[in-house]
């Protein structure tokens, strides 16, 4: 291996030392945005029987055919029939039952009238709606006029229209969001085996980095870098925890880690991994319990982000990535590498953000260094339609240091290595951030 890594073989060494997190099984809302292990097929029929698709009167389609305005089908009504009603009352000729939205078909009953086509049981013109069973205990009896007629089937779902037993409801690999949830549930499931979210721990080190808050004292800067990756590594559908600043003195960061690694899917640090006299945490993690000369710290051929760390540490082998201090230098590597890493722990796929073309606005000509691959912050506009190619602008200059237009990019402008240069209407890749 060359001395210096590309940014393809850092990250591919880095998913060769991460497996998919053993599956458990979660209750339902605690799997949101898991991975689901198993193939799910349906138990039972959904809706598990005949229903009715509207409020109004379940009726035999012989007793409505003909039916108008002028010479309604006039029908005696049995009574209510409730979502969860029990004793049906069978429809018999000339026999209708006040049915409502999503209640069981009755026996002998064959579609529904909606209210609207009739009377709703007043003995007057065409109804809005029906009268409310509190305020009108009879109104569920007496006699319904039937202003027009309706076929077989009609509004009633029937059984098994949304989905038949035994047919697949979810296939291995789904990521389990609102709707995937909301189906497991109506099929009766009240748990599900799925690969949970990875556990994340984020520690940045720096003896001058204060805790947002609080007073700066001359050559203090406030801990951004925490945050940034705490919240990146929640966005990516880890559970996140935030440790303090840790001081530029390796036996405290080496404890710290240790602390940290039973409650660890992933550590990250970020800082102290340049070639600075403080800079710590090389000489730390070289005596984390169990991990001597397993974290190797590498320089890549990347703009920002050079520095880099990975090893697995501790009994357990946990994955670290140290990423540099610099506040764009960490995000970058975060999105590079962390980001990816989170997803193999979760099985999901693909582990890396795509990349879409765009075309280069603007006035100014960016610059890259000869055999490295340049990272630069962008806002990013899709395509119109029928268009292939979106545009992006750079937000912000190079430096590794400038938070501020971190904040306004939506995605990372991509100069290859062999390239030093990208014109204004040149078409780059860009990875997206939204």
């Amino acid at each position: 291996m060359s001395e210096t890594w590309s940014v393809d073989e850092h990250l591919e060494d880095i998913l060769r030392g991460v497996r998919p997190l053993e599956p458990i099984e979660l209750q339902l809302l605690d799997a949101q945005g898991c991975v689901l292990v198993d193939e799910i097929t349906v138990p039972a029929s959904l809706p598990p029987f005949d229903n009715s698709s509207m409020d109004g009167y379940a009726v035999r389609t012989a007793d409505v055919e003909g039916s108008t305005r002028e010479f309604p089908a006039v029908l005696t009504v049995l009574g209510d029939v409730a979502a969860g009603s029990a004793d049906l009352p069978a429809v018999g000729p000339g026999q209708a039952a006040r049915i409502m939205t999503g209640a069981p078909l009755p026996p002998g009953a064959e579609a529904v009238v909606p209210v609207e086509w009739t009377d709703g049981g007043t003995g007057g013109g065409p109804a809005d709606a029906m009268t409310a069973r509190t305020a009108d205990p009879g109104g569920a009896t007496g006699e319904v006029r039937v202003h027009r007629p309706v076929t077989q089937g009609q509004y009633v779902r029937e059984r098994g229209s949304d989905v038949r037993a035994g047919t697949v409801a979810l296939p291995a690999g789904t990521v389990l969001g609102p709707p995937q949830l909301g189906l497991l549930a109506a099929i009766g499931l009240g748990k599900v085996t799925v690969r949970p979210h990875p556990r994340v721990v984020v520690v940045s080190t720096g003896s001058e980095l204060v805790q947002p808050g609080e007073p700066l004292e001359h050559g203090q800067i406030h801990d951004s870098n925490s945050f940034v990756l705490t919240a990146a590594a929640r966005a990516a559908g880890a559970i996140a925890y935030r440790v303090g600043a840790v001081a530029d003195d390796p036996d405290t960061l080496r404890a710290t880690i240790e602390d940290q690694l039973i409650r660890a899917d992933i550590v990250v640090t970020s800082g102290g991994v340049s070639v600075g006299a403080y800079d710590v945490v090389k000489e730390a993690l070289s005596g984390v319990d169990g991990a001597d000369g397993s974290v190797e710290f590498r320089r890549l051929a990347m703009q920002p982000g050079k520095p880099q760390g990975f090893g697995l540490v501790g009994t357990e082998r946990t994955p670290l990535l140290a990423l540099p201090g610099n506040p764009v230098s960490s995000y970058v590597s975060f999105e590079l590498f962390v980001r990816p890493a989170i997803r193999a722990l979760m099985g999901r796929e693909p582990v890396r953000r795509p990349t879409v073309p765009a075309v280069l606005t603007g006035d100014t000509v960016l610059h890259s260094p000869a055999g490295k691959r340049q990272f630069l912050r962008g806002a990013y506009d899709p395509p119109p339609p029928g268009e292939k190619a979106g545009t992006v602008r750079a937000v912000g200059g190079a430096g590794s240091h400038l938070i501020a237009s971190l904040a306004q990019a939506d995605a990372l402008i991509v100069i290859p290595e062999d390239r030093e240069e990208a014109a204004p209407g040149e078409e780059l890749e860009v990875i997206r951030l939204d």
